[in-house]
């Protein structure tokens, strides 16, 4: 797990060295371990390193094998690199590392721009070959692993970070409507490619971009699951549906524990993440470390699950960390997070993560965490809502659920300079609803909402603030033999049991019934939730500072209107509106975008 950066020139000139420099440098906290440059003419390549594989200078990078022609830097981690290696050593190739690193080289040396179809795990890669004079970007199948981009006229810069992209100077800060419209239309989500920034674009999940040295470029999506039943499938029973996908869980489970330093879980005391430490536990993987994080209570609304992790804790006899974070905590935490944003982010439990992360990174290198679940197993109600809807009627129903805002009351928002022409989240939404592969309306959610929103919600946000304390974290939910099979299976046997049923029923073979029949429960952070107290005086004093009078980009009446009527603020989806704003303008300030 590193932090990766570089430039290409396609005009002749030689790349800026400083700036990539300054670019890897802003990424010290994702790898801490080690730092590494190398040029070749038309490129430059930068590298911050974690030890998690081949904790020897071996594995380090840029990782360049000049007798295969081939330079290397690489985020993220191949579950199946020790089998990967095997076979590429039975087809005559040799290893000077133990490495995953080398593994990616060398598949690349056998398989050319089709080695990304034999990695299994996350990843974001820039591979350069020297004899094409070529340079390979590629991003894992579920966008777990970033990959920002950075193209102006003969040149194109990339990082895993847009504020890096920023440190390297002479970047296009301008605001993307159509990513605004998203990030206010979404809970703060703007899918790939876009950024808020109009210079910065992100490499889409599941993408090869193969860019020559004379500038020219193509891109190959390489992996896209059928979100419909599969005929190898037919005859299937719930009981069946419940074998084959334990079995896949519990294998996504086993490959995230590839690693040479120790692995931890961070338990909420929910289904999902209770079930990764069940399963590792049923894998010989006792004594544990798991951690769990929670806040003041708020009313009749409690700040923490310790209730429910205690007890997973103690029924499998995990070291056990209680991380409890005071009201008091958050203010200075709340601009700690944001600077740690790769780009804004407006759950209120972002800041959650990056506390706990800071905690979880003081004993371990590498946690597994339960994200993912929810979208890939129809968890969340409006799930259950399309099940009774004709796949044509899919869109209606999704807005009405998931939009924060219509386009409308965006209109309401934002000043005109910074207006969408045409509701470009409701086309876009239609439009992957509609495209084939899917074969009912719930199958056509669960897609968009696994392949289009999860990587820019939930994934970015656990990336972003764990890394930001050179923390692995890795989700066994994301595998994509689990995802692929999810994909095919009927969807009722998902949505039973209040949601994620077939889930359910792998737990009741390793988990306390309390904890599978809990009320189902998000990440308590009740200070945030409601954007009062210091949190609230920090949003005020973002949405009148000077940077953002002179931005403009909200209409006054509107921010008037919530900082009036609290209720107003809160949406119909349970994000919060005044601390979108806010926080918005706060990470633009933050990473100084004027």
């Amino acid at each position: 797990m590193c932090g990766i950066s570089g430039e290409a020139r396609f005009d002749g000139a030689t790349p800026d060295t400083d700036a990539v420099n300054r670019m890897t440098a802003a990424m010290r906290s994702r790898g801490p371990d080690g730092e590494g440059a190398w040029s070749d003419g038309w490129i430059t390549l930068g590298h911050r390193r974690l030890t998690v594989i081949d904790l020897s200078e071996a594995g380090a990078q840029p990782m360049v094998r000049d007798d295969l022609g081939l330079a290397l830097v690489f985020n993220g981690c191949v579950y199946n690199y020790p089998e990967l290696r095997d076979e590429l050593r039975a087809a005559g190739h040799t290893f000077h590392s133990t490495s995953d690193t080398e593994v990616i080289l060398v598949a690349y040396a056998q398989w050319g721009e089709r080695f990304v179809d034999h990695l299994v795990g996350m990843f974001a890669v820039a591979l350069v070959d020297r004899r094409r004079r070529r340079l390979v970007l590629a991003r894992d199948r579920l966008g777990i692993k970033p990959l920002y981009l950075a193209e102006s006229p003969g040149r194109l810069r990339f990082a895993s970070t847009l504020p890096a992209l920023l440190a390297g100077g002479d970047v296009d800060t301008g605001i993307d409507p159509v990513a605004l419209h998203h990030y206010l239309s979404w809970h703060s989500i703007v899918p790939a490619p876009r950024t808020i920034l109009r210079g910065i674009r992100k490499l889409p999940p599941a993408t090869v971009r193969v860019v020559e040295a004379d500038g020219r470029s193509r891109e190959r999506v390489y992996w896209r699951p059928e979100y419909r039943r599969d005929p190898a499938h037919d005859g299937m029973d719930a009981a069946d549906w419940r074998a084959a996908v334990g079995d896949a869980l519990r294998t996504a489970v086993r490959r995230r524990l590839v690693a040479d330093v120790p692995v931890g879980v961070l338990l909420s005391g929910g289904l999902d993440s209770s079930m990764i430490v069940a399963l590792l536990d049923g894998a010989g993987q006792h004594h544990l470390q798991t951690f769990s994080i929670g806040f003041d209570s708020r009313g009749d609304e409690t700040g923490d699950e310790f209730h429910y992790s205690d007890l997973v804790a103690r029924t499998f006899g995990t070291d056990h960390h209680r991380i409890r974070l005071a009201d008091g905590d958050l203010g200075p935490a709340v601009r700690a997070t944001v600077a740690a944003m790769t780009e804004p982010m407006g759950s209120h439990d972002v800041v959650a993560f990056h506390l706990l992360s800071e905690q979880v990174a003081r004993h371990v290198k590498v946690a597994q965490s339960g994200q993912g679940a929810d979208e890939v197993f129809a968890g969340y109600g409006y799930h259950h809502r399309l099940a009774a809807s004709a796949r044509e009627d899919a869109t209606a129903e999704f807005t009405a659920a998931f939009f924060d805002r219509d386009h409308a009351e965006l209109t309401e928002v934002v000043e005109p300079a910074y207006a969408c022409d045409g509701d470009a989240s409701g086309e876009l939404v239609a439009a992957d609803l509609a495209a084939p592969g899917a074969q009912t309306a719930v199958d056509a959610v669960l897609r968009l909402d696994t392949h289009l929103m999860l990587p820019d919600d939930p994934v970015k946000r656990v990336d972003s603030m764990s890394m930001a304390w050179g923390l692995e974290v890795r989700t066994p939910f994301l595998d994509q033999d689990l995802v692929t099979l999810a994909a095919a299976c009927p969807p009722e046997h998902k949505l039973a049991q209040g949601g994620k049923g077939v889930l359910k029923e792998v737990a009741r073979e390793v988990l306390p019934a309390e904890v599978i029949d809990r009320p189902k429960g998000y990440f308590p952070v009740p200070a945030l939730r409601n954007v009062d107290g210091p949190v609230r005086e920090l949003v005020v004093e973002a949405l009148g500072a000077p940077e953002a009078r002179r931005r403009g980009l909200f209409r006054r009446a509107y921010v008037d209107e919530l900082l009036a009527e609290p209720d107003r603020a809160q949406a119909a989806a349970g994000s919060n509106k005044l601390w979108q704003l806010g926080l918005l303008e706060l990470w633009l300030q933050t990473h100084g975008v004027s």
